[in-house]
């Protein structure tokens, strides 16, 4: 089973829907039991960091998710799910994240349309699971206003995409993902990424 983290906030039915047809047995889930048994952990969302980080302690969901990381359950962050897994956000002072990656999160600059609407092409800085039979430069859609700035960017991005700065948008260390565009929205190189997180969670 994969439970896709459900805090209230967030896009819940397309992302089951696109796991679902890949077969991947997922389940909408605020329980704490199911949430640390399962095999994959999907944190999607939409809207703000710290009303997020809210809904999260509000549901007694924030000790589970940071156990589930540190049993090396495969867990993947979409979006505002990726932001969460850092230590704070420009977009809520004085909030802090869950802290599964080190650095910040930064709204982006004034000289960019925002938010960041639409399909932009990622680039693959290395090889990576996820990544597998993807070609570097695939469109993929974005929704965000806000981007990640990791502490150890040499260590954890994987993937990134131009919007007059460079974007972080994929992430990875050991088993946590995270992803700033939305797989389930970006078509088959998008359902191709998931199905390649699901062959993860299986091993």
């Amino acid at each position: 089973m994969i439970a896709i983290v459900d805090y209230g906030i967030g896009n819940l039915h397309s992302v089951f829907k696109a796991l679902e047809r890949l077969k991947a047995k997922p389940r909408i889930t605020d329980n704490q039991k199911e949430i640390k048994k399962a095999k994959g952990v999907v944190l999607p969302g939409v809207g703000s960091f710290g009303r997020a980080m809210e809904q999260l302690e509000k549901k007694e969901l924030i000790t589970p998710l940071l156990e589930a990381a540190e049993k090396g359950i495969p867990f993947l962050g979409m979006c505002l799910g990726l932001q969460l897994m850092f230590e704070k956000s420009q977009e809520t002072t004085g909030t802090k994240g869950l802290a599964l990656f080190q650095g910040e999160v930064r709204k982006l600059p004034p000289t960019n349309k925002i938010p960041h609407m639409g399909w932009n092409r990622t680039h693959f800085l290395r090889s990576s699971t996820l990544t597998s039979d993807i070609p570097t430069g695939s469109f993929f859609y974005f929704a965000h206003s806000y981007y990640v700035v990791p502490k150890e960017e040499h260590d954890v991005v994987i993937g990134i995409c131009n919007y007059n700065v460079t974007i972080p948008v994929i992430i990875n260390r050991d088993y946590l993902w995270g992803l700033q565009f939305h797989p389930e929205k970006s078509s088959h190189w998008g359902m191709k990424f998931l199905e390649n997180w699901v062959e993860v969670t299986k091993k």
